[in-house]
């Protein structure tokens, strides 16, 4: 049997730890207390963004309208019935935004700017927040 040297086990396991690559995700996830009229309630929540998009378990997509102070209210973007009390929902850490240009003219999207009218992906360079602080009355 071959004998090991302290020196060389250590050599051994600083080679492993310089290759041992840490990536830790982690995501904020909230729970659904109530859902109506395409609205849904989520409690856990707590850093979210007003106007950030999240996800729901069964994949619809919602946007953070209403921050309390124990739960959020969220404007479902399809049907309320796939969404049920207790289903977890996911922050995306994303402020809504849709695709803008050239491209975008004539085209027909959903509410996420997602091409509806089976033309393709729309190819753009620039987007712009969903919701946005109109214009001051002396500007306009």
């Amino acid at each position: 049997m071959q004998d090991l040297k302290i020196e060389e086990i250590g050599e051994i396991l600083r080679d492993r730890i310089k290759g041992y690559d840490t990536k830790v995700e982690t995501s904020e996830v909230g729970t659904v207390i109530s859902v109506g009229d395409g609205i849904a309630r989520a409690y856990g929540l707590d850093q979210a963004m007003s106007g950030e998009l999240v996800e729901f378990k069964s994949g619809i997509m919602g946007l953070v309208l209403n921050l309390e102070e124990d739960n959020v209210g969220i404007a479902l973007f399809g049907e309320d019935t796939e969404v049920q009390e207790g289903d977890i929902v996911k922050r995306t850490g994303k402020i809504a935004e849709v695709p803008v240009g050239e491209n975008m003219k004539g085209r027909v999207v959903n509410a996420l700017g997602q091409p509806i009218d089976g033309k393709g992906e729309i190819q753009s360079d620039e987007t712009r927040q969903i919701e946005v602080k109109a214009p001051g009355v002396v500007y306009r």
